[in-house]
């Protein structure tokens, strides 16, 4: 894909800041090794407990054939009879829910598995050196350099190239429904051979999830086949955006970008950094940061003294000294330490351990995945606001927005809503409409507010004591004693 000019990038930047793919026809039908083969990078994917394939996904007349694609992650025996599907949120892949499904999988003893969706997005990405990275086949020096490092180096000329918006104009067509569409195949994937299925997700997933369980497949809504919902640090707002609101984020989508700028960072910079801090922080952890040296990194994330990788990348992310515009990427995972030099991380008080963080965003032990997606669509931010929690309403014939099933939920379905410090209340409120609209029973509801504690990342990546995950194992247990 041709790249921009550098210096377009330069001015770009400034200006606005800073496959494991399984050719298959249907999910997991590969052959995985025996255990004692389970060694080396993508050791994750050649044991049977962690499984990745891309599906066919929804057939966009817009979108070139071989993006019509959906990834799965899938955790824990392929055996068990019971799937916690998961959306990641803004900007995420699937990757981010890694250590969550794999706690999931052993607190269940096997009895679930996790199914983290890959959206067809981030089938764009260029990990060739990210894969090498995580091999230690390469230094993380080139590693900065590829990604980076060129930006303002013009000695490095092997490197990342930029994709035009001009040449993914179809990505601004990537809104709920096209996201929707390509999650029911996943769905019914995970309902195959009678198993039980629940739909969850974080922040802007609890979105897809309330949009998938209205949604109007033919005249059946989608939460038909769905024993329960989870919602993490977020869901949907029950008061929908106007007609006139709808129109006018279209009109403004259709002169520019397709991507979303993630804390006012453009597509694909806060992806990069994200994958490429967070592998510097598994691969060199004391080594000294080369991203805080980057003239193009936004100083607000920058550690005011010369820290290492892992120190820079906690800096950047932790509640406590990460700008007030990334409280979607905050977790607590400690401090700068108290001299060093360069400085080192702190991990006193943290409630996720900055190495398990790193580890989500970096897709360590993944070939071709992370927990970032370097190109978020737009469109779906947009599409999200006129879910509205199910209820028809004069955005959604604008936005080509389907969730009219608010009221049509199978009363015995369980929920589970936990908000941190991004939707907090908000989400165990609108959880409540939304059950209070289809005849859901308080009991069926299972509320928790860590909003005064948690960061909007805490409940994936806390360790090992996890609130989430405390709330969300019993929850679980009651899904599958309803069922069965």
């Amino acid at each position: 894909m041709m790249g921009r000019t550098r210096r377009g990038v330069l001015v770009l930047v400034v200006a606005l800041v800073a496959t494991v793919a399984t050719a298959c026809t249907g999910p997991f039908d590969r052959v995985f090794p025996s255990t004692d083969e389970c060694h080396g990078f993508d050791r994750l994917t050649r044991c049977g407990q962690v499984r990745f394939t891309w599906m066919p996904g929804f057939d966009d007349p817009a979108t070139p054939d071989h993006l019509d694609r959906v990834g799965v992650l899938a955790i824990g025996p392929a055996s068990a009879h019971n799937v916690l599907v998961l959306n990641p949120g803004t900007s995420a892949g699937s990757a981010y829910f890694l250590p969550l499904a794999q706690d999931i999988v052993r607190a269940t003893r096997g009895r679930w598995q996790v199914w983290s969706v890959e959206r067809r997005e981030n089938l764009l990405e260029d990990h060739s050196v990210l894969n090498l990275a995580k091999q230690g086949k390469t230094t993380n020096r080139t590693l900065f350099d590829y990604y980076l490092g060129w930006l303002t180096d013009p000695t490095v000329t092997d490197h990342f190239q930029l994709i035009p918006d001009s040449t993914v104009s179809y990505a601004r067509g990537w809104g709920m429904n096209v996201e929707i569409e390509d999650l029911h195949r996943v769905v019914e994937a995970a309902g195959e051979h009678g198993r039980t299925v629940v739909l969850g997700g974080h922040s802007l997933g609890g979105s897809i999830t309330t949009a998938y369980a209205t949604w109007d497949f033919n005249g059946v809504p989608g939460g038909r086949d769905l024993a329960g919902l989870v919602y993490i640090d977020g869901g949907s707002n029950p008061t929908p955006v106007t007609p006139d609101q709808a129109n006018l984020s279209l009109a403004n989508l259709q002169t520019a970008s397709p991507w979303l700028s993630f804390g006012g960072i453009p597509a694909p910079f806060l992806g990069l950094y994200s994958a490429t801090g967070a592998t510097s922080t598994i691969i060199d952890p004391g080594g000294a940061s080369l991203g805080q040296t980057f003239a193009l990194l936004p100083d607000n994330i920058k550690a005011p003294v010369p820290a290492t990788n892992e120190a820079e990348f906690g800096f950047a992310i932790d509640a406590n000294s990460s700008p007030p515009n990334l409280r979607a990427a905050q977790v607590h995972v400690g401090q700068l330490a108290a001299s060093g030099d360069p400085r080192g991380w702190d991990r006193a008080g943290a409630i996720s351990p900055i190495q398990r963080y790193a580890t989500m965003l970096s897709g360590t032990g993944l070939r071709n995945l992370d927990g970032s997606a370097w190109y978020h669509p737009m469109r779906l931010t947009i599409d999200a606001g006129a879910v509205a929690d199910g209820n028809a309403n004069p955005a959604q014939g604008i936005l080509d927005v389907k969730a009219i099933h608010g009221h049509d939920l199978r009363p015995n379905t369980l929920i589970y809503a936990f908000g941190a410090a991004l939707g907090g209340q908000g989400v165990l409120d609108t959880a409540q409409v939304l059950a209070a609209q289809s005849g859901i029973p308080a009991q069926n509801l299972t509320l928790v507010n860590r909003a005064s504690t948690y960061a909007h990342n805490d409940p994936a990546a806390a360790s090992p004591q996890n609130d989430f995950l405390d709330g969300l194992i019993p929850f679980l247990s009651n899904v599958s004693r309803h069922r069965h």
